[in-house]
């Protein structure tokens, strides 16, 4: 089939490897992608922080730009949430309300679109590797992705998944939430940190870099050998 690409702006413009990723294994499964090249932000960073006016602004866009797609697939529970789940709310009782049900009907995540769309679990992927797993919190509890990742992770060669025991806890970084209570923020990230370190894993995985961008900057200025890395990237590994 042929699938829209849903790139965040950070993945974008910090982490681009990361949608590359999800390319390549898309590609290897044989279907063609489509990436509107005028994609800036959904709005999620204004609807958190209650400036659902500007969000409209922004979101309104996004829903013009995927109106054609007949699949559109994410890398990011984070933003994955915001387009799925939030923009029926942002758009509820105005004349987009239809529009964002709609969006949000073909609208997929990355591990969820390979698990549940498609039935695909083993996608090629080789990473002998020691890995734990962060659910990051929209991803864990505004789409359901608990399985998904973990039976993707399973079928990956050479690779062996240790849970760590704050695995469901939330990192801290909550987009806004981090620059309006950094040292709560902090507090948490050490707790989720320390949780994945006690696992002795070479790599933590998360299907949101948000999640990871928090993490790894925590755990590079504790000087720790533990690596981040987005579930898609451990995919496109042959």
């Amino acid at each position: 089939m042929r699938i829209s690409l849903f790139i965040p702006c950070f993945v974008d413009q910090v982490l681009p490897q990361v949608g590359i990723s999800m390319v390549q294994v898309l590609e290897r499964l044989g279907h063609q992608v489509d990436y509107p090249e005028d994609f800036t932000c959904c709005g999620q960073p204004a609807f958190n922080t209650g400036y659902w006016d500007e969000a409209r602004a922004v979101a309104v866009p996004v829903l013009r730009m995927y109106r054609d797609s007949e699949i559109v697939v994410g890398v990011s529970g984070s933003c994955g949430a915001m387009i799925t789940t939030f923009y029926k709310e942002l758009f509820h009782g105005t004349p987009h309300e239809a529009e964002a049900n709609a969006h949000a009907a073909k609208c997929w995540e990355f591990t969820d679109f390979l698990v549940t769309k498609l039935g695909v679990t083993d996608v090629g992927a080789r990473f002998p590797a020691k890995v734990t797993f962060h659910d990051g919190c929209h991803g864990l509890r505004e789409l359901g992705l608990k399985k998904q990742p973990r039976a993707l992770l399973a079928k990956v060669k050479g690779l062996e998944l240790v849970e760590m025991s704050a695995a469901e806890s939330c990192c801290g970084f909550g987009g806004t939430f981090s620059m309006k209570f950094p040292m709560i923020s902090t507090a948490m990230g050490e707790v989720k940190c320390d949780s994945a370190l006690e696992t002795g894993a070479d790599y933590i995985v998360s299907c949101d870099s948000s999640c990871l961008m928090h993490i790894q900057g925590l755990l590079d200025r504790q000087k720790k050998p533990l690596r981040s890395m987005h579930i898609a990237e451990v995919l496109a590994k042959t």
